[in-house]
């Protein structure tokens, strides 16, 4: 890793361990232990966001430069030598409880919710980079479960073989759909690969085989891949996924570069586009979180808590 790149990132507080896996505190974590208020997945689907481990296992690659993307882009460098996924683990553990010693000194922090962050339960693999270009995920994601711990990976879609092989699965996958055609994602995803947007088509038909709980997710930009409802319902039927999440962009870390704060779509906006979306897929809104710009869609009687 680049010594440049490794003090922003430290100075951004992110955690590292042997240069390609990384975590990082999440916004809701200091909300839920200074303020009570929590993310928008523990109102959705029931995990505690002071008990999240939000971490990366492959900070160091990714298939796509997307305009919306929080990362530090133009980075990206071969990894030499992968850590073992439970000795990575216990490190991220590790360094999440030094993130968070300062709370436990603070009047505002509740006592029993820190106490619980020690030990988290819940691990987000979606950090940045993409997860699955971690060469042993399915170890990683097994050792999760072994220590009693949901596990949510976020991947891009644009590796179907590596999904297809995995012999583990995470009890929620979800795949950012964020394009509602090619010529749109050419511009919104700025894919590496010639081949991104065929790969992401094959996740999408391979969606069906795959025996885990599954979620389309739609990063909305305004003014660059809102709109195109009846397109984006064509390939969430083409997935034949029972949850959606439509969740507006926000102006945050490196985006900050390629974006403003008009590309910021309104709960409002996100709201309408969802209620579009939903008519045209026979689902219903279930859940949405304003302060957070997203919204749930789901089957009919479909249940969308996990815990």
């Amino acid at each position: 890793m680049d010594e440049e790149y490794r003090q922003l990132l430290l100075k951004q507080q992110y955690r590292l361990y042997k240069n390609h896996a990384a975590v990082k505190l999440c916004h809701w974590m200091r909300q839920s232990l200074l303020y009570g208020r929590n993310c928008y997945k523990q109102d959705f689907y029931g995990i505690k966001s002071h008990r999240c481990l939000q971490m990366s296992p492959a900070i160091n690659q990714c298939d796509h430069m997307c305009v919306f993307c929080w990362r530090e882009q133009g980075h990206d460098f071969d990894v030499d030598e992968w850590a073992e996924p439970s000795e990575m683990l216990d490190a991220l553990i590790e360094y999440q409880r030094k993130l968070i010693t300062g709370f436990n000194g603070d009047p505002r922090c509740d006592t029993e919710r820190y106490v619980e962050a020690q030990n988290p339960n819940m691990v987000a693999l979606s950090l940045a980079g993409e997860p699955v270009l971690y060469p042993y995920i399915s170890d990683l994601l097994k050792e999760c479960h072994r220590r009693g711990m949901v596990t949510f990976l976020v991947t891009n879609g644009v590796n179907p073989k590596v999904l297809e092989e995995m012999d583990v699965l995470p009890r929620q996958l979800y795949v950012t759909v964020a394009a509602p055609n090619k010529e749109v994602y050419q511009r919104v995803c700025r894919p590496k690969r010639a081949d991104g947007w065929e790969n992401l088509m094959q996740t999408l038909e391979l969606l069906p085989s795959l025996d885990t709980r599954k979620v389309i997710r739609h990063t909305l930009v305004k003014g660059f891949n809102l709109g195109w409802e009846e397109e984006y319902a064509r390939l969430d039927k083409q997935s034949g996924v029972e949850m959606v999440e439509a969740k507006g962009y926000v102006f945050v870390g490196g985006s900050r570069q390629r974006l403003s704060l008009a590309n910021m779509p309104s709960h409002e906006e996100i709201v309408n586009f969802s209620e579009r979306l939903a008519s045209l897929l026979g689902m219903e809104t279930v859940k949405e979180k304003a302060d957070s710009r997203v919204v749930l869609l789901s089957t009919p009687g479909v249940e969308t808590r996990i815990i």
